[in-house]
């Protein structure tokens, strides 16, 4: 069985980003190591920063809905939180996600 799921990141400035992301770890921790424009992750993945807002572009399943924590911090973002926003920290790589789609919004 494939212990990775693909993710591609849409960056503001018009590049992608697609990596490998490992089973269990967060699309946080996958962007920061693969150097994703405007994914910061400063709190590190302790819901505490809203620096990892992405916005759900393609996904191969629904996403669980937000946290009420993670909804509350999504009113924090740099960027204007969208319909399908969320925090990259609390997205895990599960099989069910491979091809997942996510774009970086822009300041």
């Amino acid at each position: 069985m494939k212990q990775t799921i693909t993710v591609t990141w849409l960056c503001a400035d018009g590049a992608s980003v697609t990596a490998e992301v490992p089973l269990g770890h967060s699309l946080m921790e996958a962007a920061v190591a693969h150097n994703v424009p405007g994914v910061i992750g400063d709190c590190g993945g302790a819901l505490a920063c809203a620096t990892c807002h992405v916005v759900v572009e393609s996904a191969p399943i629904p996403l669980p809905m937000p946290s009420a924590t993670e909804g509350e911090m999504l009113e924090f973002t740099e960027a204007p939180a969208e319909p399908s926003s969320r925090l990259s920290c609390q997205i895990k790589a599960v099989p069910e996600l491979n091809g997942l789609i996510l774009r970086v919004p822009g300041p």
